[in-house]
C-alpha cells in the first residue's frame, strides 16, 4: 500500500512538472532575419527583424519623424563586418554594431553605435562609431514587410537597400581589398612558388580587371599556362589580355588555341565565348 501511495505521489509531481516545462509557441509578430554576403574579402552579416505594416501608415506614424528609430523592431539591428570597411567615405574598423536611424521626411540620419544591443532607450551618441545622412526616395512597390537587402554588388562594394511602405534609403558599404591583394601579390612576386598557378592566374586577373600594368598580367598568365599548357581558361584570360593591350592579332592566336583546347574538353561555354571573341577582334586587326 505505502509503496503505492508513493508511486502515486511521484507520477503527481512528474505531471506536474511536465506541466510546468510546456512552452506555448505562437509565430512572432516581427520575425527575425539574418543575410550575410561576401563583398570583396569582406564578410557582412545582418541581423533584424522585420515588423509588417498591416494596414497601418508607417513613415510619419508609425515610425515617427525626427525620432530616434531602431531601424527594425525587438531587439538591436545589427552589422557585423569582417574586415574594415569605408561608409560614407570614412572608415568602419572590422566588428559589430548597431544600426539605427532619425527618419524625416526629406533626409535620413544614419547611425553606426559601437554598442551593438544598444535600442533607443540606452541609446549615448558617444558610442557612435559613425553618423552620416541619407536621402530617402519614393518608391512605386509597396513594401509590407520592413527589408534590409544588400544589392548591386561589385568586388568592392554593396548598397544596403532599407525597405518599407513605399519608401526606400540606401548606403553602399565599400570593401578596402586593393591594398590587401596587392601585399599578397608583391609577396608571392617575392617568392614565387611554381606549384601555385592559381596564384599567378589570379594576380593576372586581378591586374586586368583593375586598369593595373597589363605587361606584368600577361607575365603571370605565361607563367600559369606554362605550368598549365591545357588549361583552355587560362589561355582565354591570355588572349583578354592581350586584346586589352590591343595586340588583336596575338589574341586571336590565344582565343584560336583557346577554342581548340576547350573544343577537345567539350566545354560549350568557352567554345562559345573564344568563337565570339575571334569574329569580334578579326575586324580590330
Amino acid at each position: 500500500m505505502q509503496k503505492s501511495i508513493l508511486m502515486c505521489v511521484a507520477l503527481f509531481f512528474f505531471a506536474i512538472g511536465s506541466i510546468a516545462a510546456q512552452q506555448i509557441t505562437v509565430p512572432q509578430p516581427s520575425p527575425a532575419a539574418s543575410l550575410t554576403q561576401k563583398v570583396g574579402l569582406t564578410d557582412i552579416t545582418v541581423n533584424y527583424s522585420r515588423p509588417s505594416s498591416k494596414g497601418r501608415k508607417v513613415f510619419g506614424d508609425l515610425v515617427a519623424f525626427n525620432t530616434l528609430w531602431r531601424t527594425g523592431a525587438n531587439g538591436a539591428t545589427k552589422f557585423k563586418f569582417s574586415t574594415p570597411v569605408i561608409i560614407d567615405g570614412k572608415k568602419v574598423e572590422a566588428g559589430e554594431y548597431a544600426l539605427l536611424s532619425i527618419p524625416s521626411e526629406n533626409e535620413w540620419t544614419m547611425i553606426l553605435s559601437k554598442n551593438a544591443n544598444t535600442g533607443t532607450a540606452d541609446y549615448k551618441e558617444s558610442d557612435d562609431a559613425l553618423r552620416f545622412k541619407v536621402k530617402p526616395m519614393k518608391t512605386n512597390d509597396m513594401v509590407q514587410t520592413f527589408t534590409i537587402s544588400l544589392g548591386n554588388l561589385t568586388n568592392t562594394s554593396t548598397d544596403v537597400e532599407i525597405s518599407w511602405e513605399n519608401t526606400k534609403a540606401i548606403f553602399k558599404i565599400d570593401s578596402e581589398i586593393d591594398a590587401t591583394i596587392m601585399k599578397q601579390i608583391d609577396d608571392f612576386a617575392k617568392n614565387p612558388n611554381a606549384s601555385l598557378a592559381n596564384n599567378y592566374s589570379s594576380a593576372a586577373s586581378y591586374y586586368f580587371n583593375n586598369d593595373k600594368d597589363l605587361n606584368k598580367a600577361l607575365e603571370w598568365i605565361n607563367k600559369a599556362v606554362e605550368i598549365n599548357p591545357d588549361a583552355f581558361w587560362l589561355i582565354r584570360t591570355k588572349s583578354l589580355i592581350q586584346a586589352k593591350m590591343k595586340n588583336y592579332k596575338e589574341a586571336i592566336k590565344t582565343a584560336e588555341l583557346s577554342l581548340v583546347k576547350s573544343t577537345a574538353a567539350k566545354n560549350n561555354d568557352y567554345i562559345k565565348m573564344n568563337t565570339e571573341s575571334i569574329k569580334e577582334w578579326s575586324g580590330m586587326k
